[in-house]
């Protein structure tokens, strides 16, 4: 539980630091992509180099979640926040130093080492921070918003960077912030921790990082080479260690992950909605910013600017979430929101693929995202305090694996279609990708024909991510109590 008995009375300007730590994670996950062809430029590194550049920070952050989470609970959740700020902005120092690839795979993966250390502590330190529920419910709206807005951002601001500076501005642009987080967080912030953990599981602790490296790993190996010996070894080694970690945790009476807090409707509710929304958003997104670029041309930037609807949807609708949860009813606000998303999805499914319409499409499903700070309303209120890092790396784990199924699972499908609507006589470089076609067949009608066929590859899976999100509906209606009230202190 929190060190305090009263409302901390700085909590408001507590929120703001956690906030602020947080849009910069999140805006590191994207930042990378507008930098990368400046780094290959740069650097040259080999298609495997690349894809580890890429991949390696969400590998290291699946498998440290639940473990930082557990530290916190014992160690103490500002510490942990702290230090986290800390090894963020050594690492971004670092990368002056990086001048090969191996050196930038090693800046990435001590960038997620600190994401892993900072995320699930900005939440469990909410819930502790915020005892009040109706305080608590605004304050994770704040917090969902900031979320939102970080992945958004981090194209433009990368965009206006690599525009005046090189690469090496896409990492130092965290170091100022991180040194005010510090700072500011010590001062702010006050300590809280699980009075009681009980005993470290060691074992339990190996089995987690393993069995989440392994899921990610396969996730991401599915998507790039296909179903081969590593994929299914991976996806083998992750089943048996993650059920080996789940019954370890149900049979002990201080398990490293409270697994069950899934016996609570509004907590597993609320994780649905963030896993199947973090799949449909994350490979939609992967797919509009190709479309973008390759085929209605833009810069990066302004392939950046032009996917702001969806956070500007989500950042007006996340605040007021609550709110509007108090009038209505949180499992209509949840499900609800879910709907609105699936709209969104059939508007890029049925509407004529525009940028007018798309922006609309996106401005819905940033709305329908923006609800999910009713979701995490759910998860941190229907958890007790000193549980708070259980739940914080259960919602956290379900944003980063239901975002690395939405680029395998969506981004594959999108690239199936693709190929089924080019022309059977297309070489192998076409049907690679669109940007493989552009290259050898630019300005030619092979190109214009790989250009069509993308777009409606987008529009098809847009539909696939319509039923995902109704399905998620349906569930999420099912799941949560009909009467569940997150402004009530009993949560």
């Amino acid at each position: 539980m929190s060190t305090t008995t009263e409302p901390y009375t700085r909590r408001w300007a507590a929120l703001t630091v956690l906030s602020a730590s947080l849009l910069l994670v999140t805006m590191d996950m994207t930042i990378l992509n507008v930098a990368l062809p400046k780094i290959s430029a740069d650097l040259k590194p080999g298609a495997v180099e690349l894809l580890w550049m890429v991949d390696l920070y969400s590998l290291v952050v699946a498998g440290l979640l639940v473990t930082a989470s557990a530290l916190g609970d014992r160690w103490g959740r500002k510490r942990m926040l702290i230090s986290g700020f800390a090894v963020f902005g050594l690492a971004s120092i670092a990368v002056l130093w990086a001048d090969s690839p191996a050196e930038v795979i090693a800046v990435r993966a001590l960038l997620g080492v600190g994401g892993a250390m900072i995320m699930p502590s900005t939440l469990s330190m909410i819930r502790n921070l915020f005892t009040d529920a109706r305080e608590r419910a605004t304050a994770l709206g704040i917090w969902a918003a900031t979320a939102a807005a970080g992945g958004a951002i981090g194209p433009i601001v990368g965009g206006l960077l690599l525009e005046a500076f090189d690469w090496h501005a896409a990492f130092l642009v965290n170091v100022p912030v991180m040194v005010v987080a510090v700072i500011a967080g010590l001062l702010l912030l006050p300590e809280s921790r699980n009075p009681a953990p009980g005993r470290w599981d060691a074992l339990g602790t190996a089995l987690s990082m393993v069995g989440m490296i392994s899921l990610v790993y396969a996730i991401k190996h599915l998507a790039t080479e296909g179903l081969d010996t590593w994929t299914l070894g991976a996806a083998a080694l992750a089943a048996g260690t993650l059920t080996w970690f789940v019954r370890r945790c149900l049979g002990r009476p201080d398990p490293l992950l409270e697994i069950r807090l899934f016996r609570n409707g509004a907590f597993t509710s609320g994780t649905v909605a963030a896993f199947t929304t973090s799949i449909a958003m994350a490979g939609i997104m992967l797919i509009m910013v190709q479309w973008a670029q390759l085929v209605q041309g833009y810069s990066p930037l302004q392939t950046g600017l032009a996917m702001l609807p969806m956070a500007v949807g989500a950042s007006v609708l996340s605040p007021v979430a609550p709110a509007i949860a108090a009038r209505i009813g949180a499992r209509t606000v949840l499900a609800g929101g879910l709907a609105v998303a699936a709209l969104g999805f059939v508007v890029l499914w049925l509407a004529p693929t525009t940028y007018l319409w798309v922006a609309v499409a996106l401005g819905l499903i940033g709305a329908g995202m923006g609800t999910l700070a009713i979701a995490s309303a759910a998860i941190m209120s229907s958890s007790p305090a000193e549980k708070a890092g259980s739940a914080a790396a259960i919602e956290e784990t379900s944003y980063e694996i239901g975002g690395t199924f939405g680029v395998a699972v969506l981004g594959s499908l999108a690239t199936v279609l693709y190929r089924a609507g080019l022309p059977s006589d297309a070489t192998a470089a076409v049907r690679e990708s669109l940007g493989g076609a552009l290259a050898v067949a630019g300005g030619t009608d092979l190109a214009a024909q790989a250009q069509l066929a993308f777009t409606e590859a987008l529009r098809t899976t847009s539909l696939f991510g319509a039923v995902l999100m109704l399905v998620a509906t349906a569930a999420v209606w099912w799941l949560t109590p009909a009467k569940l009230d997150l402004t009530s202190s009993q949560h």
